[in-house]
């Protein structure tokens, strides 16, 4: 089913955006509620997941262990909390959403036109973020940044595209997405989450937006909003650092002859004297 024909893209949460700052190394747990727009799952039910995922596999493999599989190591949670893609998608698919791979044949037209989808999940290493669409825009929902960074419709397919290039691994979320979040409770609240106004948004976005607070592991959008003076200014910075930490050039030792009589030789000379 096309996606275009799901909900997910409309208006959601009275057109305010929920955001999640890197709280430890929880970014799993980042990218789902940022899929699902609230804090729907704790890193305690996304580590409940996990445990019911080993118990399955050692269920399966019982019998036939080689030597590939250990039985007592979680395959879905590693001991500094990075979770799997299978942990991921059993818990969007509590909200009836479906992960699917963007190499799989199944997510073809979301290669071809990635406009008309509503969310993906992007991996690489121990690091896990969505980008989605809210209220018709596109926005980075990456928890290493302050603020979701809007992404123009125009600038969708080639940063999907860089990021793929750089080694992540892209997922296409489709389905029913959840509508509304009852922000108001006490349950919407979880220590690193916020809710923010697309304007506010903005306004964070743009002024942590300098050269030395992006991140150097891919090219994130709007790069041209980095001043140019700030980024000359930069540059002029580190020339002028590496020239104070050059080393000297080595004096030659004492009592040593001089540049001879060759004249390659004596511009040399003149030139060590200038």
């Amino acid at each position: 089913m096309n996606s275009s024909s799901e909900g997910g893209g409309g208006a959601s949460n009275g057109g305010i955006l929920y955001h999640e700052v890197q709280e430890s190394k929880l970014c799993a747990v980042h990218c789902v509620n940022t899929v699902l727009q609230g804090p729907f799952f704790s890193e305690f039910d996304l580590a409940a997941l996990a445990s019911d995922l080993d118990r399955t596999e050692r269920q399966m493999m019982l019998g036939s262990v080689t030597g590939d599989y250990l039985p007592e190591l979680s395959h879905n949670v590693s001991l500094d909390g990075d979770f799997s893609i299978q942990v991921l998608q059993k818990a969007l698919e509590v909200w009836d959403l479906q992960v699917i791979p963007m190499n799989s044949p199944v997510a073809e037209p979301a290669q071809i036109d990635p406009e008309k989808e509503n969310a993906f999940i992007c991996h690489l290493q121990d690091h896990w973020f969505c980008i989605r669409k809210l209220n018709g825009e596109w926005y980075n929902f990456d928890s290493l940044l302050a603020a979701p960074e809007h992404l123009s419709r125009f600038y969708l397919s080639a940063y999907l595209d860089s990021l793929k290039s750089f080694g992540w691994s892209i997922f296409l979320v489709r389905g029913n997405f959840p509508k509304e979040c009852p922000i108001s409770s006490s349950e919407a609240s979880n220590g690193y989450g916020q809710w923010l106004s697309p304007e506010d948004a903005e306004r964070i976005t743009k002024s942590c937006n300098s050269a030395s607070s992006r991140r150097a592991l891919v090219p994130y959008a709007d790069v041209e909003a980095v001043p140019d003076d700030e980024d000359e200014d930069l540059k002029a910075a580190i020339a002028a650092s590496l020239l104070d930490s050059a080393p000297p050039p080595p004096s030659p030792p004492i009592g040593s002859e001089q540049p001879g009589t060759s004249s390659e030789e004596n511009k040399n000379g003149g030139a060590e004297k200038a």
